[in-house]
């Protein structure tokens, strides 16, 4: 069976490398904004669906795997910042608070779809602006949702989290493997 993931992300790509082995990457090439009506909880869920479905139509015989992680803090999608100010506003609100880091996966193969989200919250240290600057100009915080990454340096950010790690990473590959199983 093809298994393709429908996502560029190095992250994603080494995660799955422990659930399937061989698999091909098709980044989906989608409007990733969110329309109004769907709550932020939800919008991981409806970007990943999204992104499964773009690539499953043309690829009808494999199993597509699209995610979509979003960091959500009171209800307010924290997206990838497109600046460096931006960045720096992120993470002065992510300061000595817990957020909410959701992964929306979906399954697709022809007619049949799975759709879940994996929650984790994770808990900041209170920042610092010299905290904050040092790790901005590690260059981690640019490409990442909520302008950190919890593999990385961003680590030292981490006051703790409730749920699971890769998730937070951008995959919940334990229960991305139970639901492969499923379908």
């Amino acid at each position: 069976m093809e298994y393709i993931l429908a996502s560029a992300s190095p992250r994603r790509k080494e995660l799955l490398e422990r659930v399937i082995p061989y698999y091909v990457c098709l980044p989906a090439d989608v409007d990733e904004s969110i329309p109004e009506g769907i709550p932020a909880n939800k919008a991981p869920e409806y970007l990943s669906l999204k992104k499964a479905r773009h690539i499953a139509k043309d690829n009808p015989d494999a199993v597509i795997i699209g995610a979509d992680t979003c960091v959500i803090l009171d209800d307010k999608i924290l997206g990838k910042p497109q600046s460096i100010e931006e960045a720096k506003e992120m993470l002065t609100c992510l300061s000595g608070k817990a957020h909410l880091v959701i992964t929306g996966c979906s399954i697709v193969k022809g007619h049949k779809e799975i759709t879940f989200s994996e929650v984790t919250e994770v808990e900041f240290y209170p920042l610092t602006e010299q905290e904050i600057n040092e790790y901005i100009a590690t260059g981690e915080s640019m490409d990442k949702a909520g302008a950190y990454g919890i593999q990385g340096k961003g680590s030292l950010l981490v006051k703790g989290i409730a749920g699971d790690y890769f998730n937070v990473v951008g995959l919940p590959i334990a229960r991305l493997a139970r639901e492969i199983k499923k379908l």
